[in-house]
């Protein structure tokens, strides 16, 4: 295996570490099948090096506890899992902007409550 497709199959390890995606829903959100994942074949999907870079910030400052419940939470625009599966990138980063305004604060009841709150602390 090449250098550049061992980084390839770490950061897609990295990335479904962090937000406790199964190898489905990896599958499903980089439009490859797992032996292009594993085998890092992905030079021709750009999603892979996009969303290590859109979730860099997150990951350090909320760390993978946090950004792990709020995938899977429901939130104004629907769960953000949903958009990334569906692979709208373009609405899984407008969630992602809404959780950083909140400085990385996930809220009960879908993010209009102030009960429940969780902080992002780091990596986790």
């Amino acid at each position: 295996m090449s250098d550049r497709a061992r980084i390839q199959s770490e950061v897609a390890a990295r990335l479904m570490d962090l937000l406790g995606l199964d190898e489905d829903e990896l599958c499903a959100t980089l439009g490859a099948d797992p032996l292009s994942i594993l085998s890092g074949q992905l030079d021709h999907r750009p999603e892979l090096a996009i969303l290590d870079a859109l979730l860099a910030d997150a990951r350090e400052r909320a760390g993978s506890a946090v950004l792990r419940r709020w995938l899977r939470a429901p939130g104004p625009r629907g769960r953000p899992i949903d958009a990334l599966l569906s692979r709208d990138f373009a609405s899984f980063e407008d969630a992602l902007g809404e959780l950083e305004s909140r400085g990385f604060v996930l809220r009960a009841g879908g993010g209009s409550g102030v009960e429940g709150e969780t902080r992002g602390g780091g990596r986790g």
